[in-house]
């Protein structure tokens, strides 16, 4: 059941530049304190997305063209919001529960931890400061990030896909590659994810394969407000 609902989402997503990587909910409360549990039972399937490089022009670009004349607020949620309930139509007689990385509790707490759940699906390694055997930033706070084999830091956690009537018992955990293997070369990946982070160098931390182009660049680099200019969005569809 697993790989043919993986099957359907990588057919459904890849063309748009999105991954669905699965896991189960009990690798991921695992690893986590109750207070950030999901409350599910544990083999229920599960699939953490990301958005690669390619989804600016492949999804991105596509549907703000398309729903241009609409009131658009945040161009990039309200695209990754599209594709997985387009998604969930795929499913007809499949519960299908959705959250997103920017859904907050009523304790102000996020609905998921994006980073935990790509590091347990295998999909990135989630670095952070256990990682380093001899920590040299004191009392300051050290804040991990996630590192992807292919991209790099180039990529984003979007969003959680859940099956609660599908438990998979016998799905197998993947390890994320660990990219970013010796001790010096972590120290300097949080180092620049902390206190250089505007400059992007920590997204090049590996040799990656492909990044953000210029113009998503430029974009990301944008503050909000004035990122529907650079889309060609008019006035009122903001």
């Amino acid at each position: 059941m697993e790989r043919r609902v993986a099957e359907q989402l990588r057919g459904a997503l890849g063309p748009v530049g999105l991954e669905a990587h699965a896991f189960k909910v009990g690798w991921y409360n695992a690893v986590l304190q109750p207070a950030f549990h999901l409350s599910y039972p544990d083999d229920t399937l599960a699939f953490v997305v990301l958005s690669t490089p390619s989804m600016f022009d492949k999804a991105l670009k596509p549907f703000v063209n398309k729903e241009r004349l609409k009131i658009i607020r945040d161009p990039v949620d309200q695209c990754v919001c599209h594709h997985l309930s387009c998604v969930m139509e795929k499913f007809p007689d499949q519960r299908v529960d959705i959250m997103f990385d920017y859904e907050m509790l009523p304790s102000r707490k996020p609905k998921f931890l994006a980073q935990t759940a790509a590091h347990v699906a295998g999909a990135a390694y989630y670095y952070q400061r256990k990682d380093v055997k001899l920590d040299p930033w004191g009392k300051k706070k050290i804040f991990g990030v996630c590192i992807h084999p292919k991209y790099g830091g180039w990529f984003a956690i979007r969003g959680l896909l859940l099956f609660p009537d599908i438990q998979v018992p016998f799905l197998e955990q993947p390890a994320p590659v660990d990219c970013v293997s010796t001790e010096e070369k972590r120290i300097e990946l949080l180092e620049q994810f902390n206190f250089h982070w505007q400059d992007g160098r920590y997204r090049d931390i590996i040799e990656v394969k492909e990044r953000y182009s210029e113009e998503q660049k430029a974009y990301f680099a944008t503050p909000p407000a004035e990122r529907f200019r650079l889309l060609g969005l008019p006035q009122e569809a903001q």
